[in-house]
């Protein structure tokens, strides 16, 4: 009989060379099962994703609910469905005032895609500022905003008016003019190795965007949702952006996306043309069930107040002279090792140990932690135990 592993290399595309190849059975909690009993703790969330854990029991009944009801009727936007109100409403109580109108999606590259389209419709301009080491997603709208030629250059042309400035660096921000449709940043870097601005960068951002009419978009698909220790990165930096994109951690493990922005922005995709951005299953209401009922867990087990505390945990445990620098904000925190080398190996001892840990695509000398926010204090020291074992022998 051919396994599951070679069906997966025969018949599903791959997106690398050397995939991990860890098959999961079934997950619960902060833990995936392997067919033979293997267990793995997650330490990167399926990458943000399953930020209060997987198959939480909240959110499977909010689905199982859902079912019962309806899944997909018709395309987003023409019909009322209570899950989409329902998400769209909860979202814009935590969120600043100035916000008044959610588009929902499939994905966080939607969300980008469908952004820039409002910011250049909006402004009536056509030049789009991204930062240097970005990332934004794989479509080609939002790969064009990925600040790494190496990944844009077998893909060109991509988007024309597209420039980039350096990410944290306030003389940078002279190239953003009345020109500038939108400069779009990430509140932190994550592919770029987890890389986190300064309140005064920040702050000179939204100046500098204030002053020229353009628009700011804050790319919070990393970092929303309690990643950070606040329900959203822009709130450590006292400013609001225009445009909000969130995705990966709204959807309790379900796929969801959304920007959010003031109404009158929002507005003009109504008309000249109409139906100027549309989507087929973008706010399925399934998955809008789930974001609902994963924002209530976040809100309810109060899990914004534990995430410093245990980011602090990992720092101390993994205080070792191998690791060069810890950088992060909360639970999104990167452990900066020497080379590619020592990462890949270590990264494979913690797999075969039953820790799962990865890269960073524009930082291959860094390890990613990311664990889901209800990981307990036992279970970091368990893990860290193994990181440390890992990087002692490798490094």
């Amino acid at each position: 009989m051919i396994s599951n592993r070679e069906l997966f290399l025969k018949n599903t595309a791959q997106t690398s060379n050397s995939p991990r190849l860890i098959e999961v059975e079934r997950v619960e909690g902060i833990y995936l099962y392997g067919p033979d009993g293997q267990r793995y703790m997650d330490l990167v969330s399926g990458f943000n994703v399953s930020n209060i854990g997987h198959r939480h029991p909240k959110v499977l009944a909010a689905i199982h609910q859902q079912l019962e009801k309806f899944m997909h009727v018709t395309v987003y936007g023409e019909f009322v469905q209570a899950p989409q109100v329902e998400l769209a409403t909860a979202l814009l109580d935590v969120l600043p005032k100035k916000y008044g109108s959610v588009y929902f999606t499939n994905s966080g590259a939607e969300a980008v895609e469908g952004s820039m389209k409002v910011a250049k419709k909006y402004t009536g301009r056509r030049e789009i500022i991204a930062a240097k080491k970005a990332y934004h997603g794989s479509t080609q709208g939002a790969l064009s905003l990925i600040g790494n030629e190496e990944y844009r250059t077998a893909y060109a042309p991509l988007l024309p008016e597209v420039s980039f400035i350096d990410y944290n660096d306030l003389s940078d921000l002279e190239k953003i003019s009345e020109r500038t449709a939108a400069v779009i940043v990430e509140a932190i870097q994550g592919e770029a190795g987890v890389r986190v601005p300064s309140k005064e960068y920040m702050q000179a951002l939204r100046k500098r965007c204030d002053e020229t009419g353009a628009l700011l978009i804050f790319d919070e698909i990393q970092t929303g949702f309690g990643r950070t220790g606040k329900l959203f990165a822009f709130e450590h930096f006292d400013i609001v952006p225009d445009i909000l994109m969130l995705a990966k951690g709204i959807g309790g493990g379900m796929p969801l996306g959304a920007f959010i922005a003031p109404k009158e922005v929002m507005d003009v995709i109504k008309d000249n043309p109409m139906l100027g951005h549309i989507t087929t299953f973008g706010g399925h209401p399934v998955s809008c069930a789930a974001a609902k009922a994963s924002l209530k867990v976040i809100q309810e087990e109060n899990l914004l107040s534990q995430v410093n505390e245990k980011a602090n945990l990992f720092r101390t445990e993994l205080d070792i002279p191998q690791i060069k620098e810890i950088r992060g904000l909360g639970l999104m925190m990167c452990l900066q090792l020497e080379n590619f080398d020592q990462v890949y190996a270590v990264s494979n001892y913690c797999a075969e140990k039953g820790i799962i840990i990865d890269w960073y695509l524009h930082c291959e000398t860094a390890l990613r932690i990311a664990p889901p926010l209800t990981i307990s204090m036992d279970e970091i020291q368990e893990a860290c135990k193994i990181i440390r074992e890992a990087i002692v022998k490798f490094c």
